[in-house]
């Protein structure tokens, strides 16, 4: 059983039966469609659209199970807590949150309902995986209720360090929820040192390595799993919290990338561009975390200094809408496009423009294309669990051609060590970055994307999906889960509470 904010399609048009559905072209549905077909599985979630009531259906093989939100939940569920609390704050408070009680009495509200529509589906000793930061009380309120379910969560986005999710008025509450999970999955190492140290401090429970005691009542217990007495003599239920870094499902990017219509496409764009030497591009939602205004403050001065000429050098920008009732998002998108505006005003001649800004999403065909055509890709968020769109270039590049600019406070910038690593407060460094990229000859070039394409291919979603449930795996069969996980790490520190993890940012 998955149970995410949105369902893995989309509403195309009708109502009850005579509804048209088209499959959502995330990366996660790839992954778990097959096994949740397999596995006669049931997908919980959102259809996006406020104060619609569907009946569940079967979609493709898979049950669903939508979940109704009112315009009010919308409004301080999904957009107040989840979008204007919790996601800035996640991430390194690069935009400032909100901490409204209404928005937070939603949120209790709507993890219920998700939890509720799980309880009413899940069979005895179902495994129930949950999905992102929407849903962080899920997991608890499934083991309250139901101790026999193995039950799995999973962070896509940064968790921060313990300095700054102290700041959440909620913060034992938010912990405490995610703890009703067996296993918890984080992007990278750092994020799960940064829970460990979140649990240490609010709760004081103890953790070895990447395993956590939660410590059990007298009356507790009764038909949970991995139940221990630890070594001070506490009843205890152990629970996972580790780094499992996401992918994409790079089988399809190659399979697009190899069709000659989408290669003709991109010798199409790169002359309706004019056929500059080098195009430069950027690949992002419309969001303050993905560093789209230093990117183009660094281009910018690299005109203004004449180290590049518009002639020969242009970066195309699609900026795909994201949350265009949050006030945040609203002044986000007219800076970036006043900065857009004026870099081109100055810099942009008759016949060739500085900047192609493309305020709109693609389908994944014209993305391949534009993966294709650009010789140099910018990934320059400021703070991001993973970026998949570094791994979906290069994935698309079958010709082991191209550069990669990434920054290091990506997630993908741990696997991906051959790209240019960049701080992209660092406009300085960023701008030399992106003249290194564009000089590097073509042997480094091919050198690096081999090196860049074998990562990513031996990566790929599948083997993600794979590994974490191969850990709730052995959860419904190890007695001694901290057992299991010093057997594949032998190397783990111990932690005990108030210490300093070694896995910690």
């Amino acid at each position: 059983m998955i149970v995410s904010n949105r369902l893995p399609v989309d509403h195309v048009s009708g109502e009850g039966e005579n509804a048209v559905w088209r499959p959502s072209p995330g990366g996660l549905v790839a992954a778990l469609e097959p096994m949740m077909k397999r596995e006669d599985g049931v997908w919980i979630g959102w259809v996006g659209i406020p104060d619609a009531e569907f009946e569940p259906f079967e979609a493709d093989g898979i049950d669903i199970k939508p979940v109704a939100l009112s315009a009010q939940d919308v409004e301080y569920y999904y957009e107040g807590f989840s979008n204007d609390t919790l996601w800035p704050l996640y991430h390194d408070v690069i935009a400032p949150p909100s901490f409204h009680r209404e928005w937070w009495e939603a949120y209790v509200q709507v993890n219920r309902r998700f939890a509720d529509a799980a309880l009413e589906s899940a069979a005895p000793g179902a495994v129930v995986w949950v999905h992102d930061y929407q849903l962080q009380l899920v997991p608890k309120m499934l083991r309250d209720a139901r101790p026999d379910l193995v039950i799995g969560f999973f962070d896509h986005i940064p968790f921060p360090a313990y300095g700054i999710y102290a700041q959440l008025p909620w913060r034992k509450q938010v912990v405490e929820g995610l703890l009703g999970a067996d296993v918890i999955g984080f992007q990278r190492l750092g994020d799960a040192g940064n829970f460990a140290r979140a649990v240490r401090r609010l709760l004081g429970y103890e953790t070895r390595g990447s395993v956590i005691e939660v410590p059990l009542d007298d009356d507790e217990g009764v038909g949970h799993r991995h139940v221990k007495t630890n070594r001070r003599g506490t009843r205890v239920r152990t629970v996972l919290a580790k780094q499992f870094p996401i992918s994409i499902d790079t089988a399809r990017y190659q399979e697009l990338a190899s069709r000659p219509d989408i290669q003709a496409r991109a010798r199409q764009i790169r002359e309706e561009l004019g056929n500059p030497a080098t195009i430069m591009l950027g690949v992002d939602r419309l969001d303050y975390t993905k560093g789209i205004g230093h990117r183009l403050k660094a281009y910018g001065e690299l005109l203004r200094d004449q180290s590049i000429d518009v002639e020969n050098v242009t970066l195309v920008q699609v900026a795909s809408p994201s949350r265009e009732r949050v006030e945040t998002y609203k002044q986000l998108r007219d800076e970036v496009e006043l900065t857009v505006s004026r870099i081109n005003g100055d810099y942009s001649t008759i016949g060739h423009t500085a900047i192609s800004y493309l305020h709109q999403g693609y389908p994944r065909e014209e993305m391949v294309a534009l993966y294709l055509a650009a010789d140099v890709m910018l990934v320059t968020a400021l703070r991001d669990g993973m970026n998949l769109v570094a791994k979906e270039y290069v994935a698309s590049r079958i010709d082991n051609d191209g550069v990669l600019v990434l920054s290091e406070f990506t997630g993908a910038s741990d696997e991906m060590k051959q790209a240019l690593l960049v701080n992209p407060h660092d406009i300085e460094g960023l701008k030399h970055a992106m003249v290194r990229a564009i000089e590097m000859p073509k042997r480094e070039r091919s050198r690096r994307m081999r090196a860049l394409r074998k990562r990513v291919i031996t990566h790929d979603v599948q083997r993600w999906s794979a590994t974490f449930f191969d850990a709730l795996t052995h959860v419904t069969k190890e007695d001694d889960f901290g057992a299991h996980e010093a057997a594949q790490n032998p190397q783990v520190a111990r932690s005990v509470p108030g210490s300093e993890g070694p896995a910690e940012s």
